[in-house]
């Protein structure tokens, strides 16, 4: 199973920017589907983007879409998610996550078979 390792949160004024990143090994990185939930205080963990492992198709949510921008690099097993015009609303505990289910399932964070310990991520106004 592959192990997870997330990096690059901090704190960030609105309007500014971020780039996270997630360190996969023990597994064959190229054959999952990549994503990227959050959580925020008192919420669930939500879906944000996705890459997947055969097209490198991305998938996102509408409330970051044209901000955010999912990536990877199958030869460095590295996942990027790099966060553009950040609002305080994107306020949360970022995780990365593997999963080989379609891309139907991809939001369902039950369909997960790995994930990272979580990077914060702090906008303020």
């Amino acid at each position: 199973q592959v192990q997870l390792v997330e990096s690059g949160g901090g704190l960030v004024q609105a309007g500014g920017s971020l780039r996270l990143s997630c360190a996969a090994s023990g597994g064959t990185f190229s054959g999952y589907t990549m994503s990227w939930f959050r959580q925020a205080p008192g919420k669930e963990r939500e879906f944000v983007a996705a890459i997947t492992s055969s097209d490198g198709n991305a998938y996102y949510t509408d409330s970051v879409k044209g901000r955010f921008t999912i990536s990877r690099d199958n030869a460095q097993n590295t996942v990027y998610l790099q966060m553009d015009s950040l609002k305080p609303e994107d306020t949360a505990v970022y995780y990365c996550a593997s999963t080989r289910v379609p891309r139907t399932l991809l939001v369902h964070r039950t369909q997960y078979d790995a994930w990272g310990q979580g990077t914060q991520v702090t906008v303020s106004s």
